[in-house]
């Protein structure tokens, strides 16, 4: 059964804690949810259209009902309880209504043909009138989950608004979540919308979207940590564009050129990230140990070993310096060679340590944002919990 109100949906990005690059080569990495957060809001609506609007990249897109009526015979075999990946034929058809081309890459184009391919499989044939906007607090293309929040965010209000989860909201409170059974529904039709997106992801991105706190990746299995801490962090994105291809493919050819060189760097990264989860466990506990220090350290030996791996960028090495010479202690998230870092800030740090780190940050060209990691998944919100900016965002249609 369909509901009749407004539902708000959001979902956190993600950034890798510790192991990026030698998980690729079976070690393990920890995955953590981002308070940086993609936000949806879904309507019901009377004039037989959908829309979608999506302010941050600038799209908003209207079809008439009886347009998407044509893509059903198309997709008949997609109206199943559980999700069923596209095919090509039916990517290309989607494609074909769209306008687009049928190699196409681009962003918006992406996300238009995800949110049709998850809006037509999940609402099956009866096709609701509904309206939707989404925006967001993460930059694209940096490799903080933002398409994986979309699609999360996106199969979770399809799925509640058409009745095929609970809807939360009638718990009455103030932020309210679906049952694990619910979840993971919710993620498996996230990783449809990411493999629409991505080809062939992980898998990683939209489980931290989907369950948040953290996350344990090897070998290609994904399992949760059952509670971690909120730990607060500077996340300082240099905005040095990168190739994640080119740098897993840099440090292949380091391992197979030094074998017993590279392989102890790998394995200590490992170690690296057993000893976080470890520490990170520790504090849940309520250890009266100060284990802020020994995350420091992890987090400066993990950052001197990816530069030895091949994947430091001087961009990165001067945010470092910035943060070092005021006490902080700093590391790459993600493929490096530009891209995004991490700042540890201790729940002692003063304001205004971590207000001069922001501006000399900013001088340097970099975007900085005062955030958390260990953040909550995919959750739904009353209208007066979310703030002016995501609601002026949101009343856009």
């Amino acid at each position: 059964m369909m509901i009749e109100r407004e539902l708000f949906v959001s979902a956190p990005g993600k950034v890798i804690l510790h192991g990026e690059h030698a998980v690729v080569h079976g070690k393990l990495a920890l995955a953590v949810g981002l308070n940086l957060r993609t936000f949806l809001r879904i309507r019901p609506c009377k004039d037989n259209t959908v829309v979608i609007h999506l302010p941050n990249i600038g799209i908003k897109q209207i079809w008439d009902i009886s347009q998407l009526q044509t893509l059903v015979p198309i997709l008949e075999g997609c109206f199943k309880d559980e999700p069923t990946s596209p095919s090509p034929e039916h990517l290309d058809a989607l494609k074909r209504f769209a306008g687009f081309a049928t190699g196409s890459k681009d962003t918006g184009d992406l996300a238009l043909i995800t949110f049709l391919y998850l809006y037509l499989c999940i609402c099956g044939r009866d096709l609701p009138s509904v309206g939707i906007a989404v925006w967001s607090q993460l930059p694209t293309g940096a490799g903080l989950g933002s398409s994986a929040a979309y699609s999360v965010s996106l199969a979770a209000a399809l799925l509640t608004f058409t009745g095929k989860i609970s809807d939360p909201m009638q718990e009455c409170s103030e932020i309210s979540r679906w049952t694990q059974t619910e979840l993971d529904l919710i993620n498996r039709w996230a990783f449809t919308g990411e493999k629409i997106i991505h080809g062939n992801p992980s898998g990683v991105d939209n489980a931290v979207g989907t369950w948040g706190g953290a996350l344990q990746y090897q070998a290609g299995k994904i399992s949760q940590m059952e509670r971690v801490p909120t730990l607060q962090i500077l996340l300082t994105n240099t905005q040095v564009p990168r190739s994640t291809k080119v740098l897993v493919a840099g440090v292949k050819e380091k391992l197979l050129k030094f074998p017993d060189i590279m392989s102890p760097v790998l394995s200590s990264i490992h170690a690296i990230s057993l000893e976080c989860q470890h520490i990170l466990q520790e504090i849940v506990a309520g250890s009266p140990v100060n284990h802020y220090s020994v995350l420091e350290e992890l987090i400066d030996i993990n950052q001197h070993h990816l530069n030895v791996i091949g994947v430091g960028h001087p961009s990165l090495d001067r945010l470092c310096q910035v943060t070092a010479s005021h006490g902080l202690h700093s590391k790459l998230t993600g493929a490096g060679g530009g891209g995004c870092a991490i700042t540890l800030l201790r729940p002692d740090v003063d304001l205004s340590v971590v207000e001069a780190v922001k501006r000399e940050l900013t001088d340097c060209g970099f975007q900085c944002w005062q955030t958390s990691i260990g953040a909550p998944g995919v959750s739904v919100h009353h209208l007066s919990d979310l703030t002016e900016d995501i609601n002026s965002a949101l009343n856009s249609i």
